[in-house]
């Protein structure tokens, strides 16, 4: 699986970013595709998952209600639209994807259950 993330940039805070990321495929729709960021220094975390299989969304709590993870199957992309940016939202933004269609709930927030993974994009958040 190849993935083509996009949509990063410089943000003034409270402002809004989407995220776009595409993924080759013909099992696009059973996916368990996700969003990381890592800042400087600092270890990948976990933003967002969309669980093709079930048809669910997951967010990491500091994102919650700003950020909205969402797909279109007759695009093979997923999208991460991001509100109410702070600056502590800035980072390399990668998206991933598990194209086993089998992912449980318990593993979607961690970086090692996913074998697949797109180039980063910068989302940059001034105060």
């Amino acid at each position: 699986v190849q993935l083509q993330a996009s949509g990063g940039g410089l943000v003034q805070a409270g402002g809004s970013l989407r995220l776009s990321c595409v993924a080759s495929g013909p099992t696009f729709s059973m996916y368990t595709m996700a969003w990381f960021r890592q800042a400087p220094g600092k270890e990948r975390d976990f933003v967002a998952a969309f669980r093709g299989s079930r048809g669910t969304t997951h967010y990491a709590d500091s994102v919650k209600g700003r950020f909205i993870i969402s797909r279109d199957t007759a695009k093979n992309t997923v999208y991460l639209q991001m509100n109410s940016l702070k600056p502590s939202d800035t980072a390399l933004y990668y998206c991933a994807a598990d194209p086993g269609g089998r992912m449980i709930l318990s593993t979607v927030w961690n970086p090692s259950a996913y074998n697949n993974w797109g180039q980063g994009t910068q989302v940059t958040v001034s105060s």
